[in-house]
């Protein structure tokens, strides 16, 4: 059953715990499992990508148990859980619809005996996997997969050697190995073969990796050495807080809405972080506020020229500010879009057309002439989306009348608390009967 809300133009105005970092809790979460103690992870949001990871991760043998906002993680590694996985011959890794669990974990589970099974829903099925088959293919591990839906089978470990990567391609294939390379017997190298994407998501990785005591070398993105029978030492830490979810309120900022967004690290090598360069450009100035961030827009913002390549997830929410911008925004390389959740280009070009933007579908990117204000008062679709469902929430602050948004539900994928911040800051919807 599809959820719908009826949402109220109205101005946001308070403060907002922004949650932690998704894309850290992942990485967070993998290096304690792979550690060979008892760690404690903090600040953590059970989303359901990271309930996702967190379960992936016991499968493999980790022991995890989970605590109101912290994680209790008893490595693969630690001497008890060790006798254990070798005893497993066959593990069922469900990945839910979480792609970074999916491409994080072939490789990881590739570290032990025994056949692997993955599953998944939504679109994971979808998502290509070419990059792990050939280096499968390479190492004669056997992989049986089923066309369209998520049900891979791999059997056979993974050996330390030399690995031909694409840069342009996802960024989580290279984490996944940078993950699991240190652990085999053996010094290995990763060679990338084009120019790196995302290289921001890389620094996340060698930057969890390093707290967890692995050591990696960096050569500026063209190689990565990596020297085998390394250990993740076991360890306490704190999540950062997000800002691909910072984003959506940073964007409400711009479109005159006043919230200060707190718990964001300012020195934070998140690549969506992004969204401060590109709203500044915009006209937005950040400032301190009691110890949070917020921004103010001083005159009209302005259109400007976006790059998706290194900040993809981001992108929905500031396509909401170009369209309300002045002048014409183009969208570039962002072509990646159309494998996430659903077709973000396709999703974002319908539903804020509907509200009354004008913007113009290309194959990588979005031309967004900008309009004054958005209309409302019409019907429109989350496609199952948390991402465009949290970018239609704020697009109602800037809308003449109310909406109707079915399928609102789908924001627990990464931010379950979302429809509770947004109410907290003056966001006023309530359920709403859509006709038969």
């Amino acid at each position: 059953m599809m959820g719908n809300y009826k949402i109220y133009p109205n101005k946001l105005s308070g403060e907002v715990k922004i949650p932690p970092s998704k894309s850290m809790a992942h990485r967070a979460v993998i290096c304690a499992a792979l550690g060979d103690g008892m760690s404690k992870v903090t600040n953590i949001d059970y989303s359901d990508d990271i309930v996702a990871t967190i379960e992936a991760m016991s499968a493999l043998g980790a022991k995890i148990t989970k605590k109101e906002n912290y994680l209790e993680v008893y490595g693969i590694k630690s001497p008890e859980n060790i006798k254990a996985n070798e005893l497993k011959n066959e593990r069922i890794i469900d990945c839910n619809e979480s792609g970074s669990t999916l491409r994080f974990l072939v490789p990881i589970a590739a570290l032990f005996d025994g056949i692997n099974r993955f599953v998944g829903r939504g679109n994971l099925g979808k998502r290509p996997l070419d990059t792990y088959y050939n280096i499968f293919d390479e190492q004669n591990i056997k992989y049986t997969y089923e066309e369209g839906i998520l049900d891979l089978k791999t059997e056979g470990k993974l050996k330390a050697g030399e690995f031909k990567i694409k840069g342009n391609i996802s960024s989580q294939f290279i984490t996944g190995l940078l993950f699991t390379l240190p652990l085999l017997d053996g010094d290995s190298k990763i060679i990338i073969t084009t120019e790196m994407e995302s290289k921001g998501y890389i620094d996340l990785t060698l930057s969890a990796m390093k707290d967890f005591d692995i050591e990696i070398i960096n050569n500026n993105y063209k190689e990565f050495t990596i020297k085998g029978n390394q250990n993740y030492k076991s360890k306490d830490y704190r999540v950062e807080g997000d800002y691909s979810q910072a984003a959506f309120f940073f964007c409400a900022d711009a479109l005159s809405n006043d919230v200060i967004l707190n718990d964001l690290k300012l020195d934070s090598l998140q690549g969506d972080k992004e969204v401060i360069d590109i709203l500044t450009r915009m006209g937005l100035k950040i400032s301190n506020k009691n110890s949070g961030l917020v921004g103010n827009v001083r005159g009209e913002l302005k259109a400007t020229v976006i790059d998706g390549s290194q900040c993809p997830d981001i992108i929905p929410v500031v396509s909401l500010v170009a369209a309300l911008s002045e002048g014409t925004t183009e969208i570039i390389n962002a072509g990646r879009l159309r494998i996430k959740e659903c077709d973000r280009l396709a999703a974002v070009t319908s539903e804020l057309s509907k509200l009354g933007a004008k913007i113009t579908e290309k194959e990588d990117g979005l031309i967004i002439e900008g309009v004054k204000k958005l209309k409302g008062g019409v019907e429109v679709w989350s496609h199952k989306d948390h991402r465009i469902a949290m970018t239609i929430a704020i697009a109602s602050t800037m809308c003449k009348k109310p909406i109707i948004l079915k399928g609102y539900e789908c924001v627990s994928k990464s931010y379950p608390q979302f429809w509770e911040d947004f109410k907290n800051v003056g966001g006023v919807f309530d359920e709403w009967n859509v006709g038969e």
